[in-house]
């Protein structure tokens, strides 16, 4: 499965986007179990934004990084102890932008199973995995509506062990399942089971993807 996912990642061409907007870069680490699982971390509740969130580790590019990628590993070895060197890259998905402004580009790496990680304190309460298959199987809770510039984005929304995975990091395993597992999975297709809408947002983004 892994092996079929490195081929269709480094073959699949993610859009990028023209907006002149600051760069942050997260890291989505599959651990190579026998039983895959995606690997994430809840940001500290004492933090005044994105605070309690599940999110992938990552931030934003400062002056230092020559790239995304660099940025990417920067901050996933700060806030979680992962090694850089430990990190397969796999490939790269489509940048998205965070409600607070950010031009968000997602690297895909494969990690060894059982590495010593540590949460920083400082920025995340805990670290944790999800079985793939979770995914895979479209095993979600419900699916978040939220209209952007008066077009639906479907965005599910996975409960597992108490933790809620949705918004930003529930649309990058969309492409993720999407492109890198030829999932059929579209953020503009309305799915089966129960829907939460949302307010209107005014991102204008589409028109300036390009690939």
């Amino acid at each position: 499965m892994l092996e079929k996912l490195r081929e269709r990642l480094q073959a699949h061409r993610p859009s990028r986007l023209t907006l002149r907007l600051a760069e942050a870069a997260v890291l989505m680490p599959i651990v190579d179990r026998p039983e895959p699982t995606l690997l994430f971390t809840r940001r500290a509740a004492h933090l005044n934004t994105h605070s309690g969130q599940v999110a992938f580790p990552g931030g934003k590019r400062e002056a230092h990084d020559p790239d995304l990628l660099s940025t990417a590993l920067r901050e996933s070895e700060e806030e979680i102890a992962l090694p850089p060197q430990r990190v397969e890259l796999l490939g790269r998905l489509s940048e998205v932008v965070s409600l607070h402004g950010l031009r968000v580009t997602p690297f895909v790496g494969l990690i060894p199973p059982d590495l010593p990680l540590v949460a920083d304190p400082t920025e995340l309460d805990i670290i944790f995995e999800v079985p793939l298959a979770l995914f895979l199987e479209d095993r979600r809770h419900h699916t978040d509506v939220i209209p952007v510039d008066g077009r639906p984005w479907y965005v599910p929304n996975y409960h597992v062990d108490g933790q809620v995975i949705w918004g930003l990091s529930a649309m990058m395993l969309v492409e993720l399942l999407a492109e890198g597992f030829g999932q059929p999975i579209d953020l503009h297709r309305e799915p089966p089971g129960p829907l939460c809408y949302f307010p209107d947002r005014l991102l204008r983004i589409q028109q300036h993807a390009t690939t």
